[in-house]
C-alpha cells in the first residue's frame, strides 16, 4: 500500500510543512477582472491585499477544476501509488467534496478516499498533516480515515471581522439575512459549524472589539476546558500581523498548558472575509495519536467540543 495526501491550497500550508509532511497542494482559482489567479501562485499574499484594499471590483473563487485535480491522479497512477486521502476546502463553503466523492467512484485506477474536514485555514491543514504523518508512521487507510473523524470532533472555529459585507457578498454566511453585523461599533463573532454541515454562522456579537475578543476566549475556554485529551490551536491574521501576535501572546500567558502557533488567510478565504480578519482554530494535539516511538496509536476516542448553534 503506497498512500498520497492531497489538499488545497485554503489550507495555507508552508512551503516547509509541504515537504516534511509530503503532502502535495491543488491551488483554488479566484477570478479578478476577467483574469484567472492560482493562489498564492500567481497571486502572493501581500499582493492581493494590496490590491483588494485599492481595487474598484471585487473578485470571485472557483473550485480546483477536475483537471487540476486529474493531474495530481496521474502522476500517483504512474508513481504506483494505491490511494489518495483528499481533504478539500469545507463542503459547507464549497462544492468541491461533493464533486470528489463523484470522481472517486469513476476512478478505478487508484482508489480515492474524499475526507470533508468540514473547515479551512488552520483546520484543514491540521487534518492533512494528521494524515500525513499517519501515513509516513505506516498507518492503514482504515486508521487515518478513523483518526481523521476524531479530529474532526474535537476541531472548534472562532472570528471575527470588520463588518459581515464580504461573506454576504458571496454567499458564505449562512444566517445573513437574519443578522445584522453592519452597525457601526457592532463585531460579529462568527463560527463553523464542523460539527455538522461546516456552514459559516454569526453566532454573537458585540458593541466593542474588546468585548469580542474576550467572547471568543471565553468560549476557547468553555469548550477546551477538562478535556481528557491535550489542545493545540492556531491564530490566524487577514493580513494583520499585529493583531495576531496579541492574540497569539496573550492566549499563550491565559493558557499556558495549550500549544499555540501561528498562520495566515490567504487570497482565496480572505475574498469571503475581508482583510483584518482574526480567527483561531483548535482542536486535538496531532502529537496525541502517536505514542513515544511516534507510532500510531490503535484506538483514540474524543469527545465532542460541545458547540451549539
Amino acid at each position: 500500500m503506497k498512500i498520497a495526501v492531497l489538499t488545497d491550497s485554503s489550507a495555507y500550508l508552508s512551503k516547509e510543512q509541504q515537504e516534511k509532511y509530503h503532502i502535495d497542494v491543488v491551488p483554488i482559482p479566484l477570478i479578478w477582472d476577467g483574469k484567472t489567479y492560482y493562489d498564492l501562485v500567481d497571486i502572493s499574499y501581500e499582493e492581493f491585499y494590496e490590491k483588494i484594499s485599492t481595487s474598484q471590483t471585487l473578485p470571485t473563487t472557483s473550485q480546483p477544476s477536475l483537471g487540476q485535480i486529474m493531474e495530481f491522479v496521474d502522476r500517483y497512477v504512474e508513481e504506483g501509488y494505491t490511494d489518495v486521502i483528499i481533504l478539500p476546502l469545507s463542503s459547507g463553503i464549497s462544492s468541491s467534496y461533493n464533486n470528489l466523492v463523484n470522481y472517486a467512484a469513476e476512478e478505478d485506477r487508484i482508489k480515492i478516499h474524499p475526507f470533508d474536514c468540514r473547515t479551512t485555514c488552520a483546520g484543514l491543514a491540521d487534518c492533512a498533516i494528521l494524515a500525513a504523518r499517519l501515513v509516513n508512521a505506516g498507518a492503514s487507510v482504515d486508521l487515518i480515515m478513523k483518526d481523521l473523524e476524531d479530529l474532526r470532533k474535537t476541531i472548534g472555529v472562532r472570528f471575527l471581522v470588520d463588518n459581515l459585507g464580504h461573506l454576504k457578498r458571496t454567499g458564505r454566511l449562512s444566517n445573513a439575512a437574519s443578522f445584522i453585523g453592519t452597525l457601526l461599533h457592532i463585531t460579529p463573532i462568527l463560527a463553523m459549524d464542523v460539527q455538522k454541515t461546516g456552514h459559516i454562522s454569526a453566532i454573537a456579537k458585540e458593541r466593542q472589539y474588546k468585548r469580542a475578543y474576550k467572547h471568543v476566549q471565553n468560549d476557547f475556554r468553555e469548550l477546551t476546558e477538562n478535556k481528557d485529551y491535550p489542545i493545540q490551536a492556531t491564530i490566524f491574521d487577514a493580513d494583520n500581523p499585529d493583531r495576531g501576535d496579541e492574540w497569539l501572546k496573550d492566549y499563550q500567558a491565559a493558557f499556558p498548558k495549550d500549544k499555540f502557533d501561528r498562520s495566515i488567510i490567504g487570497p482565496v478565504v480572505g475574498v469571503h472575509c475581508g482583510k483584518n480578519t482574526i480567527a483561531i482554530i483548535w482542536c486535538r494535539d496531532i502529537d496525541s495519536y502517536f505514542d513515544q516511538d511516534g507510532q500510531p496509536l490503535p484506538d483514540v476516542e474524543s469527545a465532542e467540543v460541545g458547540e451549539k448553534f
